[in-house]
């Protein structure tokens, strides 16, 4: 076999090759084994059907199609290994001749990873904020805790804003048809929370039990405007009592005697979370300075297979909230040119880092042991919600181990680049990026909250401690990994299961989605 390689450009190129008949001839007799498998033909047994005979039924045509079918997977590999190729993606494959008898030409076009030099690590400096925590950052939080731990009366009076109702909705069209799913039956709402549906907070107030009202609105999911006639009706009202915030409650909510410890405490927490921030912000701003040094190009067809898979990733999600693409433009104040360039920005970006960080890896002949992967599945099941074992048997069913070890030696990576940079804060403090990942490490009890562990560079990821931008983000469902975020009025969890460094340390999200990583 022949193969020659023209480059197309610098990540793409086109392998030319010529298969002499010969190569073919155990395909082409496994093509004759199936057909006459298949086939019936008087005075023979099956399988037992000369290949003349073949020929004269279902045609040599089909025969050789069956055969170089078989046979392309391996010559395309074969190929690639005789060339030196590290192909990403699938091919074009195009079958330019078949000469029966004397030889097959095909042409195979594939992406591939760019050559480029890696550049230079020395004098990477980045400034992060500097860790502060407020007096009211402090006092939300307990307020928050009190929140947790307040009463619920039963009040004779009407609505007000902190109360909570309960209540029945009933979505009607203008022509007063009920809407499929418009119905709602005991549900509890906090009056003023304005997260249900617009203008049933106006509604709401001033009303007491048994009492009704109906406004007009548009509901999620309803087409530019549409608008439907809500009925909500107060079966209850409950005004919230919140604990005495005295020593006794610090004592029942925490492991400590005073509400001045309890206090310190609180600060300390947000803290850690501001200094888990900071690792983030470095690891971030580490990465785009270095990725600013080097020149990579990006191959076409993997950065419109990444946009294509976020545009599909975006459409679920819409679909799931009941959302239309123009919402969602609206809500982000963007239209769709700059949604799109944005998309094509960070998907660039991401694929850059890839690159980049698999040379420096392969530079500093780093590796990943079975430790190492063991931690880093067991992060991704914790964030994916299965069991470890869960996520093992659907890692080794779709293959994507590679993908998972590309992202453990990734991150070791970045954690180099990080930890060799000069990181400061504003006030101009020197930050040792190591001590401080130690130290946030050691003040945690889960493996996932290392820095580096596992891949770690997308700044945009939902997963990323970025979305932790405030300790707000320990009081809510979305911030963190792990049951112990969630921090709703009616968990019955203690103060100690609040522990807002776990959002902002758990940062172990891929550079690229995983199907692309495995390539």
């Amino acid at each position: 076999m022949k193969t020659d390689v023209e480059k197309l450009d610098p990540t793409r190129v086109k392998l030319s090759v010529e298969v002499p008949f010969e190569e073919l001839k155990a395909s082409l007799a496994n093509a004759y084994r199936s057909i006459g498998g298949q086939v019936r033909v008087p005075g023979f047994r099956p399988g037992k059907v000369p290949t003349r005979v073949i020929d004269a039924r279902v045609g040599r045509g089909a025969v050789l199609e069956r055969a170089i079918n078989d046979a392309l997977p391996s010559l395309y590999g074969q190929a690639l290994q005789e060339a030196g190729i590290e192909p990403i993606g699938q091919p074009d494959v195009d079958i330019t001749e078949i000469d029966d008898g004397k030889q097959l030409l095909f042409t195979a076009e594939v992406d591939v990873k760019p050559e480029f030099d890696l550049p230079t690590r020395d004098g990477l400096e980045v400034t992060v904020d500097a860790v502060t925590v407020t007096d009211a950052e402090v006092d939300e939080q307990i307020q928050a805790l009190r929140e947790r731990f307040a009463k619920q009366t039963a009040v004779e009076r009407a609505a007000a804003d902190d109360d909570y109702v309960t209540i029945d909705l009933v979505a009607a069209a203008r022509d007063g048809e009920t809407l499929d799913g418009g119905e709602v039956t005991g549900q509890t709402y906090r009056v003023g929370a304005g997260n249900m549906v617009d203008g049933l907070d106006d509604a709401v107030r001033g009303l007491s039990a048994d009492e009704s009202a109906t406004f007009t609105t548009t509901l999620v999911g309803a087409a530019e405007g549409e608008t439907a006639d809500v009925t909500v009706t107060v079966s209850a009202v409950k005004e919230q009592q919140l604990p005495d915030l005295d020593d006794d409650f610090a004592q029942l909510v925490s492991e400590f005697d005073t509400v001045a410890e309890m206090t310190a405490d609180m600060r300390t927490r947000l803290e850690r979370v501001r200094r888990g921030e900071q690792l983030v912000a470095a690891r971030d701003r580490v990465l785009d300075a270095y990725l600013d040094r080097a020149d990579v190009p990006v191959p076409a067809r993997m950065l419109a297979h990444e946009l294509e898979h976020r545009n599909e990733a975006v459409e679920r999600e819409l679909q799931m909230y009941g959302l239309s693409m123009e919402q969602y433009l609206e809500a982000q104040g963007k239209t769709v040119e700059e949604l799109e360039a944005e998309a094509a920005q960070t998907s660039s970006r991401a694929i850059k880092a890839q690159f980049v960080l698999d040379a420096l890896a392969t530079r500093e002949q780093l590796s990943v042991d079975e430790g190492e992967l063991t931690a880093h599945m067991i992060n991704r099941a914790q964030r994916a919600g299965v069991t470890p074992e869960q996520y093992v048997q659907q890692v080794m069913q779709s293959g994507n181990i590679q993908g998972l070890v590309s992202e453990v030696v990734q991150s070791k990576a970045l954690a180099l680049l990080v930890r060799e940079a000069q990181v400061a804060d504003t006030n101009g403090e020197e930050i040792d990026v190591a001590a401080l990942e130690a130290e946030l490490s050691s003040t945690t009890t889960t493996d996932r909250t290392r820095l580096f562990e596992g891949a770690n560079a997308s700044a945009d990821s939902a997963d990323s401690a970025d979305s932790a931008d405030s300790a707000d983000s320990a009081d809510s469902a979305d911030s963190g990994d792990s049951a112990d975020s969630g921090d709703n009025a009616d968990s019955g969890d203690s103060a100690d299961s609040a522990d807002p460094v776990d959002a902002a340390v758990a940062i172990d999200a891929p550079l690229v989605p995983d199907d692309e990583a495995s390539r």
